[in-house]
């Protein structure tokens, strides 16, 4: 790849959702089609120079409407997704990343919401076929297992072969699907796709977006997009996407850190075919004997502490939806938003000196934050790679893509 010296955006950025521009994300997420990003975007020209492949130039604002315009619908590939949050514990990607709510009490092993939590974390390899809005199916491929969730014309099965647990779900069609996405189990962001429409969706005049090079991702030609922050205080370094030089599907996604190192998310197809795949692919029939969970038995739904979860790049735009509600606040925009979220009660984490916890549990908890004081008191910072949180004495709550001093700042502006 050869990047170039592309210019930086200018203007303030919009985005679109639906019409006909979803029809690019039907494909890509068996159970809940996710919005389609960006469709137009005030760019100054940024247009790809030489490179490996050899690709005619592009403006960043036309690799952009290339990707919302993007048709294709039908498919079958291979990708690997590695994700390193720097979690002390792998059970807090739940707290910290978006998708982390739980079906609830019961969920069982073939809940989608808890199996595709296990993407927040390690190396996984996966396939996805899909034929139109009416068939799509992911497989997550273990050492010895393979677990699969399937939406074929109105029902969604998930399974993991070997199991004796099944999901069931209906997934209405045309101008009832949208009255019932609700129902549709959330996980996390699996595919290229699904990462590039949430990074596009923060696209604004807080970001640099140009076209940095060419490359080849799975045997396909594709334009490289950067994307970065302009605001300083942001834990995210850039956002790089791969996007197919024919037919505009993104290829691969990788978000870097602001602090280097290893790539946080870094999501691409190794094998991809945009043909028909045979109709033998989305067929399932529960084994004999499988326990079927329905969804509409499982217990669904989002708490107060639910809007934390939104604070990642690629869901800022949801929670400046959501200032103003009771208990929460938005401070900031852009990359640098932080979540300010009041508990009920206000209570911080639980202590020793309460006599909630044992002593043994204190330092424990104690080593997983880094305590801090400010003209908001005392509390507990947690920090990842990519989303930190801090836990005052009093209750509150300040979560967001940003680093560790951001949050102090917040509170303190807050407290005064």
């Amino acid at each position: 790849m050869a990047p170039n010296d592309s210019a930086e955006t200018t203007g303030e950025a919009t985005s679109t959702v639906g019409g006909g521009r979803r029809k690019a994300s039907r494909y890509i997420v068996p159970v809940a089609v996710a919005g389609v990003a960006a469709a137009t975007i005030g760019l100054v020209p940024a247009l790809a120079n030489t490179g490996d492949p050899d690709l005619p130039k592009i403006s960043a604002q036309e690799l952009v409407e290339k990707i919302a315009a993007s048709d294709e619908e039908q498919l079958s590939g291979t990708f690997k997704i590695s994700t390193d949050l720097g979690l002390p514990l792998d059970g807090l990607a739940g707290a910290l990343v978006p998708g982390g709510e739980r079906g609830g009490k019961g969920g069982g092993t073939a809940a989608p919401q808890d199996k595709l939590m296990e993407l927040t974390s390690g190396t996984h390899t996966l396939r996805v076929a899909a034929d139109g809005p009416e068939r799509q199916k992911l497989s997550i491929l273990g050492s010895s297992s393979e677990y699969s969730v399937i939406h074929n014309q109105g029902e969604v099965w998930a399974y993991e072969n070997g199991s004796d647990e099944v999901y069931h779900a209906e997934a209405p069609e045309g101008r009832d699907a949208g009255e019932h996405a609700e129902k549709a189990p959330k996980g996390a962001a699996a595919t290229p796709k699904d990462f590039a429409e949430q990074a596009l969706a923060t696209v604004g005049d807080t970001t640099s977006v140009t076209v940095d090079g060419t490359a080849q991702v799975a045997g396909r030609d594709a334009y490289q997009l950067l994307i970065k922050p302009k605001q300083s205080g942001s834990t995210v370094g850039s956002i790089r996407i791969a996007v197919d030089a024919e037919n505009g599907v993104p290829l691969k996604f990788t978000l870097s850190a602001a602090s280097g190192g290893k790539a946080v998310v870094d999501a691409g197809f190794t094998k991809v075919d945009f043909s028909k795949p045979a109709a033998s692919t989305f067929a399932f029939t529960p084994p004999a004997g499988a326990k079927v969970t329905e969804a509409d038995e499982l217990e669904t739904g989002e708490d107060e502490h639910g809007a934390a979860q939104k604070a990642l790049p690629g869901q800022l735009a949801e929670l400046e939806g959501l200032a103003g509600e009771e208990g929460f606040n938005v401070i900031g925009e852009g990359w640098t938003s932080i979540a300010e979220i009041k508990a009920p009660g206000g209570k911080g984490l639980p202590s020793a000196e309460s006599g909630e916890v044992p002593a043994e549990a204190q330092g424990f908890l104690d080593a997983l934050g880094d305590k801090v004081t400010g003209k908001f008191g005392s509390g507990t910072v947690f920090t990842t790679r990519l989303v930190n949180a801090l836990l005052t004495d009093d209750g509150s709550v300040y979560v967001g893509a940003v680093t560790k001093d951001a949050l102090v700042r917040a509170a303190d502006a807050a407290a005064r």
